[in-house]
Parts: structure tokens; C-alpha cells; sequence
């Protein structure tokens, strides 16, 4: 019997065994079972990835100006290791254990069991402890996003907090709804998550890291509300860029990592990744010259940020032209909805919610639209490719993830607002975070 398909590859005959692994293990010994290659790129993807949390520290360490760079570069800097210790002992587990379809189990509680054998499961062939530390990167970066959106005016004790209440309550049953399998009664790998099973396609976070993130720093703004001082602060041009760099490179780990194998599925994401890039910079560049009548540096990274993560959720499913688009809409978007947050004197901050938030949206619905078996046929064809049901599935996913991270980043929010309290106090605020909550300055 092949208990396999073409992303979790595991050939064997399935009896007198407890699970997949035991047997491989009898037969071959478990380095055999290892396939080099795909262990030595998802090492590789998974340092990529890690780097692009200091990329969000310099990237909105650089926009938010010398009053708040110190507490903004340290917001995210605290998210790897407080989200980390998190997710190894309880977060991987509520993620991806396979106890239900709406949220893990304990079975990998303290990484139980997850060792250096494959799973069965996850991955082609790579160490099990490989795949969890990959998905950890995914879950630091997520609330150092949200971040954006509270710069100089939340208390840095209560962001960790939320951060932590925020990852368990928010991001775990997302990352299951969307991206947990299990193993049917012949042992074949199949989708676990409500969401994945509809199927709602996310290939590497647009709905599960993006749209929660941004539809949560939207929360965040609302209920912290404006800064007494709303005036932009001069960037640090040096630092945004710096950040967008590390960024865009980290993003090729981000979305052909994605892949969990060195193969063709991977090639696309990795092209179509930079593809995205590219016209969501010449887009964001053409509005600003329409708009405003000039470009600018920053306008320049945000339309980088824009168009990557638009493609997020499709990269490894439609072809390179289809990523043209993505980076199009998805910049379009993303400086449409900023030049509105203006109008309406929505204080998010570094734009969180415009460039997260919707262009994960569009990215996930232009999916449904784009996604071809002749770049992955392992799922099902957008309605460009006669498959109209995809686009309700995508739309579904967009509305569920949206409203569950808005509605929960609010309850969550208005806990800590009763509790400990969220909002600094107006004399710290007109100093500035780094004087009086780090005692630090480079206010010159």
C-alpha cells in the first residue's frame, strides 16, 4: 500500500504497526528515512524567516520616529522570544496536533514526541523538531506586525501580555483551521482544519498570518484610540530600508518554504514571491506620482511589503504572470486604504491593517480567481480554470479570519483595558516611549 501523496511522500506497507514512523524506523533506521536536500532548505527557509522579525523591527523602527524607535524595534524583538517559549510548550501543539478540527490537542505539549524522525505527517521527509521550528517563525512575526498599529501609545507590560493571550487565542486556531492534517484509517495524509477541508487555500500565511494580523491592529487602533500627537515623525530612510531588504529576502524562505520540500512547488512560490515585489514597488511608485506628485523611499518599501504579502496566499499555486496581478491589486489596494485611514482619522499607526490586512485579503480572494492545477496539482482550480466554488471558499476564509481576529483582538483587549489597563498616561506619551518606559532616548 502507498500511504502517500505528492507533498507528504512515506511508502511502506501499513500494518502491525503503531504509526508511519515506527515502521520506517524498523526497516531503514531513522537517518534513512531523512531526505537530505529537503532537511537542508527547510533549515535554510527557517533562518530566512527568523531574520524577518528584525526586519519588521527596523522596517517600523525606521517609520516611527526617534520618540518611539527604541520601544517599537523592541516590540518585535520580544515577540521572538516571548512567542517562542510560548509555542514550543503549549502553541505548536494547539496548532497542529490532530485532536479536533477546530483546535489541537495536547499531545505535543513541551514537544512531546516531536523529534527528530518525521512526523507522517508534515513535511517530505524532514525532521519533525524541523517543521515545528519552521512554523515557530511564522507565529513570532504574526503579533510583531500588530505591533504597528500601537506604536506610542500602549503600555510595553500589556502588549506582552496580549501578545501571549493573543497567540494562543487567535493565531493557534487559525494556523489549525487552515494548515492541520491528520491521518485517515490507511494512514494517508488529509486535511484536519473546518477551513482547510473546504477547501480555503493559504499557502503561506495571507489569511492566517496577514489578515489576522492586520484585521487585529485595526482592533488595536480603534479601541487604544489616537496619539495626543498625531504629527508624522521623520523616518529613519536608512533603517525602512535596511528592514524592507531583510524583509523581501526572508520572504522567499516565508513563501517557497512553504512548500516543505525542495521541488518545483517551491521554484513558483520563490519567482512568483519576487515577481509580487516588484510591480506592487512600480505600483505604489505610479500612485504616489499620480497622487502626490512625487515617489518617495518609503512609498517605495511599502509597495514592496504590499505586493509580497498579497502574493502570500497563492504564491505557490498560480503562474508568475498571475503574480503580476496580485502585486498590482494588492498595492493598489494597500495605498487606497491608506490614504482613507487619513480621511476617516484612524490612528493605525505604520498601517498595519492597509498593507496587512487587505492585501491579505486580496491575495486570498484573487487565489480563488488564479489558483491552477498546472502549478499545483495537489488542490483544486480557481474560476479562471472552471473552479468557481474555490472563490466562495477563499471569500469564507477572508470573512471568518477577518471577523474572529477583529471580535477577539476586541474582547482580549478590553480584558486588559478592565485589568491592568492598556494606554499609557499623557505625560509619558508627550515624552515619547523610549524616554519614559525604556529610559532611553535618541531624540537628538
Amino acid at each position: 500500500m502507498n500511504c502517500s501523496n505528492s507533498q507528504y511522500t512515506l511508502e511502506f506497507t501499513c500494518q502491525n504497526y503503531d504509526n508511519p514512523t515506527q515502521k520506517i524506523e524498523s526497516l531503514l533506521g531513522q537517518e534513512a528515512i531523512l531526505d537530505n536536500g529537503n532537511t537542508a532548505w527547510m533549515l535554510v527557509a527557517s533562518s530566512m524567516v527568523m531574520l524577518m522579525t528584525p526586519g519588521v523591527a527596523l522596517f517600523y523602527g525606521g517609520l516611527s520616529g526617534k520618540k518611539y524607535a527604541n520601544n517599537t524595534i523592541l516590540m518585535s524583538v520580544v515577540s521572538m522570544a516571548v512567542i517562542t517559549l510560548s509555542w514550543i510548550l503549549v502553541g505548536y501543539s494547539l496548532s497542529f496536533d490532530d485532536w479536533s478540527p477546530y483546535i489541537g490537542g495536547y499531545e505535543w505539549f513541551l514537544l512531546k514526541n516531536v523529534e527528530a524522525a518525521p512526523s507522517g505527517v508534515y513535511g517530505d521527509k524532514i525532521p519533525h523538531i524541523l517543521f515545528m521550528s519552521f512554523q515557530n517563525m511564522f507565529a513570532q512575526i504574526t503579533p510583531a506586525l500588530i505591533s504597528g498599529s500601537v506604536v506610542g501609545r500602549m503600555k510595553f507590560s500589556s502588549f506582552v501580555i496580549f501578545i501571549i493571550l493573543w497567540s494562543f487565542l487567535i493565531y493557534c486556531p487559525l494556523a489549525h483551521w487552515l494548515w492541520s492534517i491528520t491521518l485517515d484509517e490507511n494512514w494517508f495524509p488529509i486535511t484536519l482544519g473546518w477551513l482547510g477541508k473546504l477547501p480555503s487555500l493559504d499557502f503561506a500565511g495571507g489569511t492566517v498570518i496577514h489578515i489576522s494580523s492586520g484585521f487585529s491592529g485595526l482592533a488595536a487602533a480603534l479601541i487604544l484610540g489616537k496619539r495626543i500627537q498625531t504629527e508624522p515623525e521623520i523616518p529613519d530612510v536608512n533603517m525602512v530600508v535596511m528592514g524592507t531588504a531583510l524583509l523581501w529576502w526572508g520572504w522567499f524562505g516565508f513563501n517557497a518554504g512553504s512548500a516543505f520540500s525542495a521541488n518545483s512547488i517551491a521554484s513558483f512560490a520563490f519567482i512568483n514571491t519576487h515577481i509580487a515585489a516588484c510591480s506592487g514597488l512600480i505600483t505604489y511608485m505610479v500612485m504616489e506620482s499620480i497622487h502626490k506628485k512625487q515617489s518617495t523611499v518609503v512609498g517605495a518599501a511599502s509597495g514592496i511589503i504590499s505586493g509580497l504579502v498579497s502574493i502570500t496566499p497563492g504564491c505557490g499555486y498560480v503562474t508568475p504572470l498571475a503574480a503580476i496581478l496580485f502585486g498590482i491589486c494588492g498595492s493598489f489596494i494597500s495605498y487606497t486604504f491608506i490614504q482613507m485611514k487619513t480621511i476617516h482619522k484612524l490612528d493605525d499607526t505604520l498601517d498595519s491593517f492597509a498593507i496587512h490586512g487587505m492585501g491579505g485579503v486580496v491575495g486570498s480572494l484573487l487565489t480563488g480567481f488564479f489558483a491552477t492545477q498546472t502549478i499545483n496539482p495537489m488542490y483544486p482550480n480557481g474560476l479562471f480554470y472552471g473552479n468557481s466554488l474555490l472563490l466562495a471558499w477563499q471569500s469564507v476564509a477572508v470573512i471568518v479570519s477577518a471577523g474572529f481576529s477583529f471580535w477577539g483582538t476586541l474582547a482580549i483587549l478590553q480584558i486588559l483595558k478592565m485589568t491592568i489597563g492598556i494606554r499609557i498616561d499623557e505625560e509619558q506619551e508627550r515624552l515619547g516611549l523610549d524616554v519614559s518606559f525604556h529610559g532611553v532616548s535618541i531624540v537628538e
